[in-house]
């Protein structure tokens, strides 16, 4: 619960880093009245983009969830600025798509890369321990099931299962 809350907020406060950003960047007076018009549709999408993905069920991962949120973020954020005539020209487009993709999924990779020993260590929300809603979206490799497993000399038990005509007919004769 914790990392999923810890994903809203990273993406909200990515929101407001583009938001101060722009306003520095523009000369506009950084206030929180001002973040507040200009951010809230972009915030209103980072909260679709996340209802709409379901990002809990893997905060931190990029592909899916953080490409998704991203996009919806972007596209919800421009809909709205339409609607109220805002302002959405080309290049502000642009420069919200990179920078807003840049920041929220470049903050996801470093929190996996962070995160990565727990993964491997079997912590709660890994493939080896942790709630069954979690086990199926971590990065952990899969553990080998009982049914995958062969014995070791499985080719060598189905020629002899299949008789020895076809053990004699698909190996060479040896001198």
């Amino acid at each position: 619960m914790f990392r999923s809350l810890g994903a809203l907020v990273g993406d909200l406060l990515v929101v407001i880093l583009f938001v101060a950003i722009g306003f520095v960047q523009h000369g506009t007076p950084l206030t929180t009245e001002n973040i507040f018009l200009v951010g809230w549709p972009f915030a209103v999408g980072t909260l679709l983009g996340h209802l709409a993905i379901r990002a809990w069920r893997a905060p931190f991962r990029i592909w899916p969830h953080g490409v998704f949120v991203w996009a919806i973020t972007v596209v919800t954020a421009m809909a709205i600025r339409t609607l109220f005539g805002a302002g959405t020209e080309v290049s502000f487009l642009i420069t919200t798509a990179l920078v807003t993709g840049v920041l929220m999924l470049g903050w996801r990779a470093v929190a996996s890369y962070l995160t990565r020993g727990e993964r491997r260590a079997g912590a709660p929300g890994t493939a080896t321990g942790g709630t069954p809603d979690t086990a199926t979206t971590s990065d952990a490799p899969a553990t080998e099931s009982s049914v995958d497993a062969a014995p070791a000399d499985s080719e060598h038990a189905s020629d002899a299962d299949q008789g020895s005509s076809t053990e004699a007919s698909s190996r060479p004769a040896s001198s």
